[in-house]
């Protein structure tokens, strides 16, 4: 099984635009994934798919996606504003109104979570998500799962981006999270910028945006000092692509971009392959 990932869409940044930048990057995207070599058994769409939460860009998005050959699995970050999200994706909701749900893919499973807070750029988590969470991981402790989720829990060193790992929101995430065993990892959002990192036993793989990026920048940063550093850079649209390989998600980032090809499958690197595969076990010459 194959699963993309794409974040911080940000649809409705320049309202009424049809031909809008960040619409078009999504495309390029989407377009990419449907018609490449490694099109998706589904996508996650982790958050912020609109700019400022507004209706319409809900609309465009659901249009956007319409023609897709895999289905999306959207959650909600930041810039998203709820009752215009369930307007356009009623089904996926929970008890309590958030935006949270469970996928099952059969060998492993995807959990879903709302960390939007309205009006606030950083991440949320109440007790109400934290007890819906806590009973979705108690249904199959063993089985092995991800949660889905727009803010990463951790100091990321992308300064003016971050999340404080002292909020009290990433405390009552880690304790509903805590006896899990079955838990692997959790792909995020947010940062608009492609990173791994291990955390409290987990891996965290935060997808770069289909929209700009933000600038990979590490030094610390003073709100009261302008000092004319790059912030948003328009590198080509990120993606990321999750394998399962029988025993855990491998995961690739990469761009929608016209790479040049230096080497194709031809005669010429049949030797190459062929020879690499002999090397493996039950192929051939393996090492013993």
């Amino acid at each position: 099984m194959l699963i993309a990932q794409i974040t911080d869409v940000h649809i409705g940044f320049d309202v009424g635009n049809p031909t809008e930048f960040n619409r078009v990057r999504l495309d390029q995207v989407l377009a990419t994934l449907a018609s490449g070599p490694n099109m998706p058994d589904l996508l996650l769409a982790t958050g912020d798919i609109a700019d400022n939460g507004a209706l319409s860009s809900y609309q465009i998005f659901a249009e956007a996606i319409a023609g897709t050959p895999f289905p999306i699995l959207p959650c909600v970050g930041n810039h998203d504003r709820r009752v215009n999200f369930h307007a356009v994706f009623p089904e996926l909701t929970d008890q309590n109104g958030f935006v949270q749900y469970v996928h099952d893919c059969g060998p492993f499973r995807l959990i879903v979570i709302d960390t939007l807070d309205e009006g606030r750029h950083g991440g949320a988590f109440c007790k109400a998500r934290a007890l819906w969470l806590r009973a979705q991981l108690a249904e199959a402790p063993n089985k092995p799962t991800w949660i889905v989720m727009h803010h990463p829990p951790f100091d990321s060193g992308l300064e003016w981006m971050t999340t404080d790992a002292a909020e009290p929101w990433v405390a009552r995430f880690i304790d509903a999270i805590s006896d899990a065993p079955g838990l692997r990892g959790i792909f995020c959002g947010h940062l608009h910028r492609a990173l791994v990192t291990p955390w409290r036993g987990l891996t965290v793989a935060v997808c770069a945006s289909s929209a700009p990026q933000v600038a990979l920048d590490l030094r610390p940063i003073d709100a009261d000092q302008p000092d004319d550093r790059a912030m948003i850079v328009a590198e080509d649209p990120g993606y990321a692509l999750h394998h399962w390989n029988g025993e855990g998600l491998v995961s690739f980032f990469e761009r929608a971009s016209d790479a040049p090809v230096l080497a194709s499958y031809d005669l010429g690197m049949q030797g190459l392959v062929r020879h690499l595969i002999d090397e493996r076990p039950g192929h051939g010459h393996a090492a013993s």
